[in-house]
């Protein structure tokens, strides 16, 4: 298969595996540092020691996460380089300045207090911990938030002119910041995050649970996790349905792709739930679907017209399979999602919320059930732009690096190994901290950083009311 792949093939299917990888991490993170800012804070308030044991156990699990992403993150932009140098020429003079930004402010907010946060209690206090803690969480949002304006420019680019060498250079910076999409995407992102998140600590507490229905730190942590999925997803259904109807007016051909419409319908379009896309034949094999449903969601009328892929040139066609698919699994997983957390709104109205086995079994097998939403929406996104790197104004064939398919093949094959063994490890070690129970003292992590200079406790390393294993 990769002696037969173009470069170009070879160099989308190594970003696309890169950023799969990484995109995860990411998503955790931001979800978990906020949650970790509430559990601090909600233990500063209360001095419920129930809060502290729930912050002590997740921030070490954040370390790890966070650690991953980053390391995933950097090999993302040697890419731009070495694959993609064209594009990174062409778009260098307003993406560079907005990924320098993103390093300047948030990724440096985040290592800057990540230390105080994960070490510094009983060396600078509470309150001075309390913000290290939500500066963390604001530095994860403000990371969010400007990947996600680099990337939405791609999507709706904004505020730029095209100078004589073909580069596209700035010319309003609060239109290429707040471009169309940016904030529709930013709030879909955020939003999913949270729901990631919230269902990992609700399958994680949920195990938990089913071990034991008395912890009462599981307890505390499944309330608060089904609470979430009660308050966020039916939020992000909404969220999703804007960002819809945005991308309708912005790149209709997605729409078009995800919907499975391949001709256009005069007089309303149906909703097709499954069927098989045939793109070589512009057919839905197999179709089933509602009447006008689709009319009625995308333009609020049943028997609005809704143009179909027919009238886009075939060169310029996204490959609808994966696209039409994906957005399946997507809201098909949303709409689990809500049904999950009303199921845990009845459970808590009958006081069963702790004592329903089939509500925790099913918590646990949808703990991974954001990272794999979060992927399938981030593939329709992307594989929804193409042909383009930037829409409608640079197709990806034209971002290529002058660099032959054997190369590239190499570099994938050594990403796939080194990937699979460094994340899996990774992934491995976070998995065995969460089967210890909340309160666990020690999960495998040291509680301070490691002396270089010998072993040897500090002055302000000995702490008179030090516990133990804390």
């Amino acid at each position: 298969m990769l002696a037969s792949a173009t470069a170009e093939t070879l160099a989308r299917i190594q970003f696309a595996f890169t950023v799969s990888f990484h995109i995860i991490f990411p998503a955790f993170s931001i979800g978990l540092a906020s949650y970790l800012a509430v559990l601090n804070g909600l233990w500063l308030k209360t001095r419920d020691q129930v809060y502290r044991d729930l912050f002590d156990y997740w921030k070490k699990i954040f370390a790890v996460a966070f650690g991953m992403g980053v390391v995933s993150g950097i090999v993302m932009s040697y890419q731009f380089g070495t694959n993609w140098s064209v594009f990174s020429d062409r778009t260098g003079p307003i993406l560079g300045p907005l990924m320098a930004y993103e390093v300047l402010s948030a990724f440096f907010l985040e290592a800057g207090f990540l230390g105080i946060m994960l070490f510094g209690r009983h060396r600078v206090g509470d309150g001075l911990h309390m913000f290290a803690t939500a500066m963390v969480a604001l530095g994860t949002l403000a990371s969010a938030t400007w990947i996600l304006s680099v990337n939405s420019w791609m999507h709706t680019p904004a505020g730029y002119s095209i100078a004589e060498n073909g580069q596209f250079v700035p010319e309003d910076w609060l239109a290429i910041v707040f471009n169309p999409s940016f904030p529709y995407r930013l709030t879909h992102m955020v939003l999913a995050a949270y729901l990631t998140t919230a269902f990992v600590v609700g399958g994680v507490a949920a195990w938990h649970l089913l071990r034991n229905r008395t912890d009462l730190r599981a307890r505390r942590m499944f309330s608060m996790a089904m609470w979430m999925a009660v308050i966020v997803t039916p939020l992000q259904i909404v969220a999703g349905d804007m960002h819809g109807l945005n991308t309708l007016e912005h790149q209709p051909a997605k729409v078009m792709a995800m919907e499975g419409h391949f001709e256009s319908h005069p007089e309303g379009a149906p909703l097709y739930l499954f069927g098989i896309p045939d793109q070589e034949a512009q057919e839905l094999r197999y179709a089933v679907g509602i009447p006008k449903l689709s009319s009625l969601i995308l333009e609020h009328d049943l028997n609005a017209p809704m143009a179909g892929l027919d009238t886009i040139p075939r060169d310029e066609q996204p490959p609808v399979s994966i696209v039409f698919w994906t957005f399946r699994v997507m809201v098909g997983l949303g709409f689990a999602m809500l049904g999950i957390g009303l199921w845990s709104a009845l459970a808590r109205w009958r006081g069963m919320l702790y004592d329903s086995p089939w509500l925790h079994r099913t918590c646990v097998a949808f703990g991974p059930a954001g990272f794999v939403a979060v992927l399938a929406g981030w593939i329709t996104t992307e594989v929804g732009r193409q042909p383009y790197t930037v829409y409608g104004l640079m197709r990806t064939s034209e971002s290529l690096s002058p660099i032959d398919a054997p190369a590239v093949a190499t570099s994938l094959v050594a990403f796939v190994i080194v990937y699979f063994f460094v994340f899996g490890a990774g992934t491995w070690y976070i998995l065995r901290m969460m089967s210890k129970p909340p309160g666990t003292k020690d999960l495998g992590l040291r509680d301070g950083p490691i002396r270089t200079a010998g072993i040897t406790p500090g002055p302000t390393e000995i702490r008179p009311d030090a516990i133990p294993g804390e």
